[in-house]
């Protein structure tokens, strides 16, 4: 916790302000019993008015000048924890952003999102209480013993011996709750992953009629996350019991005893009101312990758990990266902005080269590549050697489970590999900068992403700058432009959550007008032209033969590897056979099996398929 308060160092004006006008208002409202105490001993008991009507004045005085320090205490505290929690919010977001691929997978996406969202809350919740009411409640136990031995010595020294008795209790249910809370917290990840899953999946979940089956799997983890909860706060709630039957016990032995020292004349029943006043406020301040209890015990839970992903180390080399990126995206989105209308991206890439950052042409080498993913033994890829030309297509192809998405995830550095080189225009990917490389490259995942938003929008995507003609020619690329023309607002049209208004084979091919629209040097497809038919595929690889740039494209359509210039062939993450398709056709096996399982036997084997 203690780490995250240096996100509060930015509103620590509004934070002393907060303070300052808590202490105000508690310094009033601590001195109004005295107050009392002498409105009933030299007013009341006397008889005379006018003291009752002087320290009575006084006494609303101050009532007003306590409201008016609260109002203020707690506008300062709301302004320093929302902003408190909107930076960390934004910072953690940006660590989360900078994390490797590899880092990344070591967090749930229902964790990260919890983190993000419910963790942030509960500590910023935490900071405005702290400012308004945690240190409130010390303060407020601490003067009240203070002027309770000011007004009487003796009956002030039992607040003075009971008070420490119930701290050492309080402070031991706070260490115990952290602990529960914190498994509470691990128990809200998990439902929170379920509600992930089904609502992803909901078609799925219909059509296979497991409805009732994903219910009780619900069920069953919202049950552990109720029972975490009930567990935690009946430890909790058990403390407040326990201060009130301390507190009221010390009420009755200070009338008890107060009675006896109004008789003998060593105290006057102002004295004895004003100590019963303060034990009231004592009562009050620990009432609220129970409240504040949970909070900061919550927010303890939340705050390492926030520290978890703050404190994540990651490769160096790429979190710059990733940071250069920040600085190097707005450059250039601020020159871009100045641009004409119409400019190619291509122009966009001479006006880098000519402020000294040489442009990469997209040659792509493979040198005795070997890669496990982080954390496991098993190999995926073994000593993958090949080279690719500037400009050439390059299929992959393999089995289930070959290493084929692996490799081409080598390319961008989504992962680093283990053994041997990967060089781009012969240089390693690990001395490049990351940022650039990958603003060299456009990447279609095999599993198709899109975003809230237009068809516009989500072309754009790829390059925030991109004119509306430019959208469309890279539409018109990616055989679209024709589908998107006949929606009912054509490129304004609202896409449905993860498009679901669009087919498979048309969220394939806004996914490729995405990357088109980056005019890349490298191009990456990772199968995701399987839901395109046979005569848009072949339009498809004829209109990036325009671009030029070295295209990867993993399939298991032979209509796609005819006209590649390279055909790399994979087996449980080894490179078995290369070459092109005439290649082999006579060399590998394999591959025949392949292409007479699509074509036939006997049927000669083509240059291209149109």
């Amino acid at each position: 916790m203690i780490k995250l308060l240096y996100y509060l160092k930015k509103y620590r004006v509004a934070a002393i302000a907060a303070l300052v006008m808590m202490l105000i208002e508690l310094t009033v409202e601590l001195a109004q019993p005295y107050l009392i105490s002498k409105i009933i001993d030299n007013g009341i008991q006397q008889g005379d008015l006018s003291v009752v009507w002087l320290w009575g004045g006084v006494l609303v005085g101050s009532a007003v000048v306590a409201f008016a320090a609260g109002i203020a205490s707690s506008f300062f505290a709301s302004h320093a924890s929302l902003g408190f929690g909107y930076d960390l919010r934004e910072k953690l977001y940006d660590k989360v952003q900078a994390l490797s691929y590899a880092v990344f997978n070591r967090f749930t996406t229902s964790s990260l999102i919890t983190r993000l969202t419910g963790d942030v809350t509960q500590v910023q919740d935490t900071i405005f209480m702290s400012l308004r009411f945690m240190t409130r409640v010390p303060l407020v136990v601490i003067g009240s013993m203070i002027m309770a031995v000011v007004v009487n010595p003796k009956l002030g020294l039992l607040l003075v011996v009971m008070v420490p008795v119930l701290l050492v209790v309080v402070v031991w249910m706070i260490k115990k709750a952290a602990l529960l809370f914190r498994n509470v917290q691990r128990r809200l990840d998990a439902v929170n992953g379920v509600i992930q899953e089904n609502l992803t999946g909901i078609r799925l979940i219909r059509v296979f009629v497991r409805m009732g089956h994903e219910i009780e799997r619900f069920a069953a983890y919202s049950g552990k996350l109720m029972k975490g909860t009930i567990s935690a706060l009946r430890l909790t709630e058990t403390t407040m019991p326990f201060m009130l039957l301390m507190m009221n016990g010390c009420i009755i032995a200070v009338l008890w005893f107060g009675r006896r020292d109004i008789i003998t004349g060593n105290a006057t029943v102002g004295e004895v009101v004003a100590v019963i006043n303060y034990l009231l406020r004592t009562i009050g301040a620990m009432s609220a312990l129970s409240w504040i209890l949970v909070t900061f015990s919550r927010a303890s839970a939340s705050a390492q758990r926030l520290n978890e992903v703050f404190d994540t180390e990651d490769v160096s080399e790429m979190a710059q990266g990733e940071e250069e990126g920040k600085t190097e995206h707005t450059g250039q989105k601020t020159q871009q902005s100045t641009a004409q209308p119409g400019v190619s991206l291509k122009s966009d890439r001479s006006v880098r080269a000519e402020k000294g950052n040489p442009v990469i042409q997209g040659a792509v080498d493979f040198r005795g590549v070997g890669f496990s993913y982080p954390g496991s033994e098993i190999t995926v890829l073994e000593d993958i050697t090949f080279s690719a030309k500037r400009g050439e297509r390059i299929a992959i192809m393999g089995a289930t489970g070959s290493g084929k998405s692996s490799l081409v995830q080598l390319i961008p550095r989504l992962y680093t590999e283990d053994q041997g080189e990967v060089r781009i225009d012969g240089n390693d990917t690990e001395r490049l900068d990351i940022s650039r490389l990958r603003g060299a490259i456009g990447y279609v995942p095999q599993e198709v992403v899109l975003f809230t938003g237009s068809v516009r929008d989500n072309i754009a995507w790829g390059r925030e700058d991109a004119t509306l003609e430019e959208i469309k020619e890279a539409a018109q690329r990616a055989q679209i432009h024709e589908t998107i023309e006949k929606l009912p607002n054509g490129y304004d049209t609202q896409l449905g959550q993860r498009g679901v208004n669009l087919s498979g084979g048309q969220k394939q091919r806004l996914s490729i007008a995405r990357a088109l629209i980056r005019r890349p040097s490298i191009l990456i497809l990772d199968d995701s032209t399987s839901a395109l038919d046979v005569a848009t595929e072949a339009r498809l690889l004829d209109a990036l033969e325009e671009l030029s740039c070295t295209t990867f494209i993993i399939t298991q359509k032979i209509s796609s590897t005819t006209s590649a210039d390279l055909i790399l062939l994979l087996d449980d993450g080894r490179l078995i056979g290369q070459g092109k398709h005439e290649d082999l056709m006579d060399s590998s096996e394999l591959y025949r099996r392949i292409y007479e399982s699509q074509y036939g036997e006997g049927i000669p084997h083509v240059q291209s398929i149109h």
